[in-house]
């Protein structure tokens, strides 16, 4: 699962490097490959958003000092592994460090939402990745479907399928999903 050491620096230098073309998002680093992300969808968008709200009310109550936030890179130097999760939970003082990723050790929960583009992201590789990296909590929103899974550690044995509309418990946190939306037709 890991590169050389050498051949991710390089290619982290690379990918900063990039310049923004319209209609991309965020570059992600993985399998010794840089990957441009298409910008989402608004209705992917506006997932981010009810869940950030909604985990973002429970933290004072749960994990004082933390946030849920989205626009983070997360970076995993001994996988290899530059990814951009939609949204992380993690401390807000990572904030005020002057590093240019969190890191994985500090992050309880990772959050994708289903792309139409490139699902299998998502459901193997990001799995794989997030499980290696040792995040406890990683949950699965797909609105092609209306489904998601909740995926815990150890090594995310445990899986929890729900569909929108249902309360799902993410650890300690319960997330309503019945104001997310699918993608249209």
């Amino acid at each position: 699962m890991s590169s050389d050491p050498a051949t991710y620096a390089r290619l982290r230098e690379i990918a900063g490097q990039l310049p923004q073309i319209p209609g991309t998002g965020q570059v992600e680093i993985a399998n010794g490959v840089i990957v441009m992300m298409i910008s989402p969808v608004r209705r992917h968008e506006l997932a981010v958003i009810r869940i950030g709200k909604q985990l973002n009310e429970q933290l004072d109550r749960t994990h004082p000092g933390f946030v849920a936030h989205a626009g983070a890179d997360l970076e995993d130097i001994g996988l290899a592994r530059l990814r951009r999760p939609d949204l992380m939970v993690f401390p807000e003082s990572i904030l005020e460090e002057d590093a240019a990723a969190v890191y994985p050790a500090d992050v309880l929960l990772a959050v994708e939402i289903v792309s139409k583009s490139n699902p299998e992201n998502d459901y193997e590789e990001k799995v794989r990745d997030y499980s290696a990296m040792g995040i406890p909590l990683y949950l699965i929103v797909d609105p092609r479907d209306g489904t998601g899974i909740v995926h815990s550690q150890p090594r995310y044995a445990r899986r929890e399928s729900f569909a929108f509309g249902d309360t799902v418990p993410v650890g300690p946190w319960r997330i309503d999903t019945s104001g997310l939306l699918t993608y249209g037709k």
